[in-house]
């Protein structure tokens, strides 16, 4: 495994595909997105990896700063910058009722579960399956960059996505396809390597 990722060392999916550069879901950047988990740039814990690789698949906890008053709900995409695939993947995609919160601007660890999410917290498909998937980058392949992306709109999304029922629509097409008012965004990233 360690051969496969050094031979795909350059191959990476870079920030230029991301969910942040994405016309749709620009925004301003009011929002500041920390974890007790991790700091900007640093590593990301084991326990918060992939179950593959000997982690817990436990989403870390986050916070962000109180975004404006017309927000409705949140969009929170996790992805992974450096995958070697031609658009980044995404390891989770939720929507967030901000008002149903147990703890204002903030999911404790564990809240992005596919079975048991936190009150106020949808889970939508990602590129892998449904929930919080944590980093398996391949090993040797180097440093992958997992960014933190929390986008608040001024009304809710739709309940189809091109015909597509909301929580069966593929990552891309769902957020190539939302128009709410991006009132505020902000990222976190953290760091993973094998």
């Amino acid at each position: 495994m360690t051969l496969l990722g050094t031979l795909l060392k350059n191959r990476r999916a870079r920030d230029i595909h991301s969910a942040w550069n994405l016309p749709n879901l620009q925004g301003p950047e009011l929002l500041i997105v920390t974890s007790e988990d991790f700091e900007e740039g640093q590593s990301i814990p084991p326990e918060h990896a992939g179950k593959r690789i000997g982690g817990k698949n436990l989403s870390p906890d986050l916070t962000w700063s109180p975004p404006p008053p017309e927000t409705t709900e949140l969009l929170l995409v996790v992805e992974d910058l450096d995958v070697p695939t031609s658009k980044p993947a995404v390891h989770c995609l939720v929507l967030i009722d901000p008002s149903r919160l147990d703890f204002p601007n903030h999911l404790p660890p564990g809240a992005l579960s596919a079975h048991e999410p936190a009150t106020g917290v949808r889970i939508l498909r990602s590129t892998i399956s449904r929930g919080y998937h944590g980093p398996e980058p391949i090993k040797g392949h180097g440093p992958h960059r997992y960014t933190f992306q929390l986008f608040a709109l001024s009304r809710e999304t739709s309940s189809t996505v091109d015909g597509t029922k909301l929580d069966r629509a593929r990552p891309r097409a769902l957020l190539s396809s939302l128009t709410a008012p991006v009132t505020a965004r902000g990222r976190l990233t953290g760091i993973y390597e094998r």
